[in-house]
């Protein structure tokens, strides 16, 4: 979509932009921007074969920012007109600062972007047939309840958007990006009476994705769809056989994938400019300086086509980009959105994400991965004689300061003389993410990203994000057992 058609959505044009931005320039600040955005969003639940909500939105607003030093001035409304632009640039414009000196500046052109993420009309997931997407959640009801007699309630969702922001920067660029996102989530309960057992387990998965792309071959085999329904009940009924999860340190295998999200939590937050700059990370003052093995290094990646963390651009205009945080163990850098950026004194990394019109852009990560190592993920396995497996991770918080984490095991085994034996239920993992990171003795040729389920909060505001891991060896994790991660486990 064109800056031209993009202003004539909102019922503006390219003079309201410039009078706005040059009123915020009528006292000196050291940055600005007008951040403006449409949504229309769906959602569809059946739970029990029933549909038990179905609902649609459509809600636009903008956001006008001044920065003076680190001090930010942010007013934000969902009438989009002349005036309303206006009074918030004012209004952002005072809170910012009280000095008296500047002028007014002239949008440049429009910012050309790639497109990470092309939708056809016809597969646009938001103008699909109602019919067709009720028809992929029954499907999924009867898949799952075929899969084990003993799965006895499934529920099943579809949710799909489509955004479109236009950020003018003080630079003079205005930059419009149209974001597709859907995802399918399924969630199965497992009874076993005669053990007294009821468990339950979720999947799911999607991206940047048009409709028919979850009807496409997936992980084993089968459709997007089917993998995940199948993934749901097999861990319930998995969860019935499970056996408490011992306490103590171990040696644990992360399964490649999903796991990720420990790094994303872990590691990932600590390395975002606002921390680093504040001092308040554990990371900070560390670039140069060797914090993890040398066989890590860890990469956020805003670019991957299709992929769920992906932008073709940041929530500041600023272009996605591949970033190296850390290589062969030594800290490369962080994240940064353009304040941190400018008041450390280095690059804009396209890290600057906000949930909406309402919030202010905050350094946030997109796609963040640790490269593949050298190892055979059976070998990293057979090299363990006592520890756990963790296959996916359910819940989990991390303190920035410390580094200290908790996570909850959502799947994992039991590995004994190099073997995965039973599965283990209530395993709660609990670390600091950069004493973990020194202590990753393997890495397997297997990264993989997950299926585009992630999504990440901070500060009150929530942005879909990706995460990815190869098989991975870290020595001595503490372990909370079953009854540990039912008085305190995340």
């Amino acid at each position: 979509m064109d800056t031209t058609t993009a202003l004539a959505r909102f019922g503006l044009d390219r003079e309201v932009l410039d009078a706005t931005l040059g009123s915020l320039f009528e006292r000196r600040i050291d940055d600005a921007d007008v951040y403006i955005e449409h949504v229309e969003s769906e959602g569809l639940v059946i739970d029990e074969g029933l549909v038990k909500k179905g609902s649609r939105s459509i809600h636009q607003g903008f956001g006008v920012r001044a920065v003076v030093g680190d001090k930010t001035g942010y007013a934000h409304a969902d009438v989009i007109d002349r005036a309303s632009l206006l009074e918030a640039a004012r209004a952002a414009r005072t809170i910012a600062t009280e000095s008296s000196t500047g002028g007014t500046r002239a949008l440049g052109s429009a910012h050309g972007t790639r497109d990470l993420y092309p939708i056809r009309p016809e597969g646009d997931p938001l103008t699909q047939d109602l019919g067709a997407k009720l028809a992929l959640l029954e499907a999924i009801d009867r898949r799952a309840r075929a899969y084990d007699p003993r799965i006895t309630q499934v529920q099943a969702s579809f949710a799909s958007e489509r955004r479109v922001v236009l950020v003018a920067t003080a630079d003079g660029r205005v930059v419009v990006d149209v974001r597709p996102l859907a995802r399918v989530s399924v969630s199965c309960i497992a009874v076993d009476p005669a053990k007294g057992q009821r468990q339950s387990a979720g999947a799911g998965g999607g991206g940047r994705w048009e409709f028919p792309v979850f009807f496409e071959q997936g992980a084993g085999g089968v459709a997007h769809w089917e993998y995940w329904t199948d993934e749901a009940a097999r861990r319930a009924v998995l969860l019935l056989d499970a056996v408490d999860a011992p306490a103590g340190s171990m040696d644990v295998v992360l399964g490649p994938g999903w796991p990720g999200i420990l790094l994303h939590e872990a590691v990932g937050h600590g390395l975002e400019g606002d921390f680093n700059r504040k001092a308040t990370s554990a990371f900070a003052g560390m670039i140069g300086k060797q914090v993890a093995s040398p066989l890590v290094t860890v990469i956020d990646d805003g670019t991957i086509a299709t992929r769920r963390g992906s932008l073709n651009v940041d929530d500041e205009g600023t272009p996605t980009q591949r970033n190296v945080l850390i290589e062969n163990g030594i800290l490369k850098g962080y994240l940064q959105d353009r304040m941190n950026a400018r008041l450390m004194g280095v690059a804009a990394t396209g890290s600057g994400r906000r949930e909406s019109y309402a919030h202010m852009p905050l350094p946030r990560m997109t796609n963040t991965f640790m490269l593949s190592g050298q190892d055979a993920p059976e070998d990293i396995i057979k090299s363990v004689r006592r520890g756990i497996y963790a296959v996916a991770f359910g819940g989990g918080q991390v303190d920035i300061t410390s580094g200290k984490f908790t996570f909850s095991g959502a799947e994992a085994y039991l590995i004994e003389d190099g073997k995965v034996t039973a599965p283990v239920r209530g395993a709660t993992f609990i670390g600091n993410g950069p004493e973990v990171l020194k202590r990753v003795v393997a890495v397997g040729h297997d990264l993989s990203l997950d299926e585009g389920v992630g999504t990440c909060g901070k500060e009150g505001q929530s942005v879909p994000v990706g995460v990815g891991l190869p098989t991975v060896r870290v020595n001595d994790i503490t372990i909370g057992g079953v009854n540990v991660a039912k008085r305190g486990g995340a």
